[in-house]
Protein backbone atom coordinates (compact mmCIF):
# COMPACT_ATOMS: atom_id res chain seq x y z
CA UNK A 1 0.00 0.00 0.00
CA UNK A 2 0.58 3.21 -0.75
CA UNK A 3 2.81 5.02 2.15
CA UNK A 4 0.47 7.79 1.89
CA UNK A 5 -2.65 5.56 2.61
CA UNK A 6 -0.71 4.24 5.48
CA UNK A 7 -0.08 8.00 6.80
CA UNK A 8 -4.07 8.41 6.74
CA UNK A 9 -4.49 4.91 8.03
CA UNK A 10 -2.59 5.94 11.15
CA UNK A 11 -4.16 9.45 11.22
CA UNK A 12 -7.43 8.06 11.55
CA UNK A 13 -6.60 5.62 13.62
CA UNK A 14 -5.05 8.05 16.17
CA UNK A 15 -8.35 10.87 15.74
CA UNK A 16 -10.40 7.41 16.69
CA UNK A 17 -8.12 7.29 19.69
CA UNK A 18 -8.71 10.54 20.71
CA UNK A 19 -12.09 10.88 20.78
CA UNK A 20 -12.70 8.72 24.29
CA UNK A 21 -9.38 10.36 25.72
CA UNK A 22 -10.72 13.72 25.19
CA UNK A 23 -14.17 12.61 26.56
CA UNK A 24 -16.04 13.51 23.62
CA UNK A 25 -17.27 9.60 23.31
CA UNK A 26 -18.40 7.02 25.75
CA UNK A 27 -18.96 3.63 24.82
CA UNK A 28 -18.91 2.78 20.91
CA UNK A 29 -20.37 6.03 20.21
CA UNK A 30 -19.17 8.56 17.75
CA UNK A 31 -16.69 8.27 14.94
CA UNK A 32 -13.98 9.89 12.68
CA UNK A 33 -12.61 9.11 9.30
CA UNK A 34 -10.31 10.79 6.85
CA UNK A 35 -10.60 10.76 2.74
CA UNK A 36 -7.98 10.64 0.10
CA UNK A 37 -9.28 12.77 -3.06
CA UNK A 38 -6.13 11.23 -4.83
CA UNK A 39 -6.98 8.04 -3.85
CA UNK A 40 -10.94 8.25 -4.49
CA UNK A 41 -10.67 6.70 -0.53
CA UNK A 42 -12.03 7.40 2.97
CA UNK A 43 -10.81 5.06 6.49
CA UNK A 44 -13.38 4.87 8.67
CA UNK A 45 -14.05 3.42 12.01
CA UNK A 46 -16.04 -0.12 12.04
CA UNK A 47 -19.32 -0.21 13.46
CA UNK A 48 -19.92 -0.79 17.18
CA UNK A 49 -15.86 -1.22 17.64
CA UNK A 50 -13.89 -0.84 21.01
CA UNK A 51 -11.67 2.21 20.42
CA UNK A 52 -9.14 0.24 21.98
CA UNK A 53 -9.72 -2.20 19.49
CA UNK A 54 -9.11 -0.05 16.66
CA UNK A 55 -5.90 -0.37 14.42
CA UNK A 56 -4.85 1.41 11.60
CA UNK A 57 -5.48 -1.78 9.38
CA UNK A 58 -8.88 -2.60 10.34
CA UNK A 59 -10.22 0.82 9.57
CA UNK A 60 -13.18 0.12 6.95
CA UNK A 61 -12.30 1.39 3.61
CA UNK A 62 -14.99 3.51 1.39
CA UNK A 63 -14.90 3.60 -2.25
CA UNK A 64 -15.95 7.69 -1.97
CA UNK A 65 -17.58 7.68 -5.48
CA UNK A 66 -19.05 4.50 -5.16
CA UNK A 67 -19.52 4.28 -1.60
CA UNK A 68 -18.16 0.23 -2.00
CA UNK A 69 -16.65 -1.09 0.54
CA UNK A 70 -13.41 -2.03 -0.08
CA UNK A 71 -10.80 -5.40 1.47
CA UNK A 72 -10.17 -4.88 5.17
CA UNK A 73 -6.54 -6.30 4.73
CA UNK A 74 -6.63 -8.70 8.29
CA UNK A 75 -9.11 -10.65 9.47
CA UNK A 76 -11.83 -9.15 11.15
CA UNK A 77 -12.12 -9.69 15.35
CA UNK A 78 -14.07 -12.66 16.82
CA UNK A 79 -17.65 -11.47 17.25
CA UNK A 80 -17.66 -11.87 20.95
CA UNK A 81 -15.11 -8.17 20.83
CA UNK A 82 -18.47 -6.53 20.31
CA UNK A 83 -17.35 -5.42 16.13
CA UNK A 84 -19.94 -6.25 14.13
CA UNK A 85 -19.21 -8.22 10.91
CA UNK A 86 -20.70 -9.79 8.01
CA UNK A 87 -19.31 -12.35 5.60
CA UNK A 88 -15.70 -11.71 7.21
CA UNK A 89 -15.96 -8.33 6.23
CA UNK A 90 -15.86 -5.46 8.62
CA UNK A 91 -18.58 -3.12 8.39
CA UNK A 92 -18.21 0.57 8.73
CA UNK A 93 -19.85 3.12 10.89
CA UNK A 94 -23.17 3.66 10.65
CA UNK A 95 -22.40 7.30 10.03
CA UNK A 96 -20.81 6.33 6.85
CA UNK A 97 -23.60 7.91 4.59
CA UNK A 98 -22.94 11.43 6.35
CA UNK A 99 -19.29 11.19 5.98
CA UNK A 100 -19.46 9.95 2.27
CA UNK A 101 -21.76 13.38 1.82
CA UNK A 102 -19.68 15.95 3.41
CA UNK A 103 -16.59 14.60 1.46
CA UNK A 104 -18.32 14.38 -1.35
CA UNK A 105 -19.58 17.98 -1.02
CA UNK A 106 -17.14 20.16 0.46
CA UNK A 107 -14.04 19.92 -1.53
CA UNK A 108 -11.49 21.12 1.16
CA UNK A 109 -12.46 18.73 3.83
CA UNK A 110 -10.12 15.64 4.21
CA UNK A 111 -11.72 14.54 7.85
CA UNK A 112 -14.92 14.30 9.66
CA UNK A 113 -15.73 13.64 13.08
CA UNK A 114 -19.20 12.61 14.41
CA UNK A 115 -19.61 12.78 18.60
CA UNK A 116 -22.01 13.12 21.34
CA UNK A 117 -20.32 15.08 23.37
CA UNK A 118 -21.90 16.25 26.45
CA UNK A 119 -22.12 20.10 27.06
CA UNK A 120 -22.29 20.50 23.06
CA UNK A 121 -25.03 17.81 23.03
CA UNK A 122 -27.00 19.73 25.32
CA UNK A 123 -26.96 22.71 23.56
CA UNK A 124 -28.45 20.47 20.43
CA UNK A 125 -30.93 18.62 23.18
CA UNK A 126 -32.60 22.25 23.20
CA UNK A 127 -32.02 23.68 19.47
CA UNK A 128 -29.28 26.19 20.34
CA UNK A 129 -26.11 27.78 18.55
CA UNK A 130 -23.22 28.08 21.12
CA UNK A 131 -22.97 32.14 20.88
CA UNK A 132 -19.97 34.10 19.54
CA UNK A 133 -19.89 35.17 23.41
CA UNK A 134 -15.77 33.71 24.01
CA UNK A 135 -12.94 34.81 22.35
CA UNK A 136 -11.76 30.94 21.42
CA UNK A 137 -14.72 30.60 19.46
CA UNK A 138 -14.05 33.83 17.12
CA UNK A 139 -10.52 32.27 17.01
CA UNK A 140 -11.58 28.86 15.83
CA UNK A 141 -14.74 29.14 14.39
CA UNK A 142 -14.90 33.09 13.23
CA UNK A 143 -19.08 32.75 14.03
CA UNK A 144 -21.36 30.95 16.12
CA UNK A 145 -21.49 27.29 16.28
CA UNK A 146 -25.11 26.59 14.46
CA UNK A 147 -27.40 23.82 15.62
CA UNK A 148 -30.16 22.33 12.59
CA UNK A 149 -33.17 21.26 13.97
CA UNK A 150 -33.53 17.54 14.24
CA UNK A 151 -33.60 15.39 11.04
CA UNK A 152 -33.82 11.88 10.67
CA UNK A 153 -30.83 9.67 10.04
CA UNK A 154 -32.12 8.26 6.79
CA UNK A 155 -29.76 8.63 3.24
CA UNK A 156 -28.63 12.02 2.52
CA UNK A 157 -31.08 13.60 5.29
CA UNK A 158 -27.70 14.98 8.33
CA UNK A 159 -25.72 15.87 5.33
CA UNK A 160 -28.13 17.97 3.58
CA UNK A 161 -28.18 19.63 6.54
CA UNK A 162 -25.64 20.57 7.53
CA UNK A 163 -24.85 21.75 4.53
CA UNK A 164 -27.85 23.94 4.80
CA UNK A 165 -27.30 25.37 8.43
CA UNK A 166 -23.62 25.40 8.59
CA UNK A 167 -21.26 28.61 8.67
CA UNK A 168 -17.65 28.70 8.17
CA UNK A 169 -17.35 27.19 11.59
CA UNK A 170 -15.71 23.78 11.09
CA UNK A 171 -18.51 22.32 13.31
CA UNK A 172 -22.32 21.97 13.69
CA UNK A 173 -24.68 20.85 16.42
CA UNK A 174 -27.34 18.43 15.19
CA UNK A 175 -30.85 19.21 16.83
CA UNK A 176 -31.27 16.35 19.31
CA UNK A 177 -28.18 13.98 18.07
CA UNK A 178 -25.19 15.39 18.38
CA UNK A 179 -21.77 17.16 16.46
CA UNK A 180 -20.33 16.75 13.64
CA UNK A 181 -16.52 18.68 12.70
CA UNK A 182 -15.02 18.69 10.13
CA UNK A 183 -10.89 19.80 8.76
CA UNK A 184 -8.36 19.42 6.29
CA UNK A 185 -7.17 16.68 8.16
CA UNK A 186 -8.63 14.09 10.71
CA UNK A 187 -6.39 16.21 12.93
CA UNK A 188 -8.02 19.09 12.08
CA UNK A 189 -11.29 18.02 12.42
CA UNK A 190 -10.60 16.52 16.15
CA UNK A 191 -9.20 20.19 16.88
CA UNK A 192 -12.50 21.11 15.99
CA UNK A 193 -14.46 18.73 17.43
CA UNK A 194 -12.79 18.97 21.25
CA UNK A 195 -12.80 22.93 20.67
CA UNK A 196 -16.76 22.48 20.12
CA UNK A 197 -17.36 20.47 23.91
CA UNK A 198 -14.57 22.83 24.76
CA UNK A 199 -16.37 25.96 24.49
CA UNK A 200 -19.76 24.59 24.72
CA UNK A 201 -19.08 23.94 28.36
CA UNK A 202 -17.12 27.32 29.31
CA UNK A 203 -20.78 29.40 27.54
CA UNK A 204 -22.67 26.64 29.76
CA UNK A 205 -20.94 27.70 32.78
CA UNK A 206 -21.40 31.43 31.95
CA UNK A 207 -25.21 31.01 31.93
CA UNK A 208 -24.98 29.74 35.16
CA UNK A 209 -23.98 32.64 36.00
CA UNK A 210 -25.79 35.35 33.83
CA UNK A 211 -26.22 36.42 30.22
CA UNK A 212 -22.96 36.14 28.48
CA UNK A 213 -22.47 38.96 26.15
CA UNK A 214 -21.84 38.13 22.21
CA UNK A 215 -18.81 39.53 20.60
CA UNK A 216 -19.46 41.90 17.69
CA UNK A 217 -18.77 40.41 14.56
CA UNK A 218 -15.90 43.09 13.26
CA UNK A 219 -14.55 42.46 16.59
CA UNK A 220 -14.59 38.57 16.07
CA UNK A 221 -13.61 38.97 12.82
CA UNK A 222 -10.34 40.27 14.07
CA UNK A 223 -9.74 37.10 16.46
CA UNK A 224 -10.55 35.08 13.59
CA UNK A 225 -7.86 36.62 11.17
CA UNK A 226 -5.23 36.39 13.80
CA UNK A 227 -5.78 32.93 14.60
CA UNK A 228 -5.86 31.70 10.88
CA UNK A 229 -3.34 34.10 9.05
CA UNK A 230 -0.67 34.77 12.05
CA UNK A 231 -1.02 32.19 15.05
CA UNK A 232 1.71 29.89 15.32
CA UNK A 233 4.64 28.59 13.28
CA UNK A 234 3.18 28.55 10.02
Amino acid sequence: MESELLALRQAVAEANWALPKAGLVTMHSGNASGYSPKHDVLFIKPSGMDYEMITPENLVAVRVSTGEILPTPQPPPLEDDGTSRRGGVLRPSVDLPHHLFLYRNLPDVRGVIHTHSNYATAFAAVGRPVPLVLTAIADEFGAEIPCAPYVDNEGEHIGEAILKYRNRAPSILMGNHGVFAWGASPKAALKAAVMTEDVAKTVWLAMQIGDPKVIPADEAEKWYDRYHNRYGQG
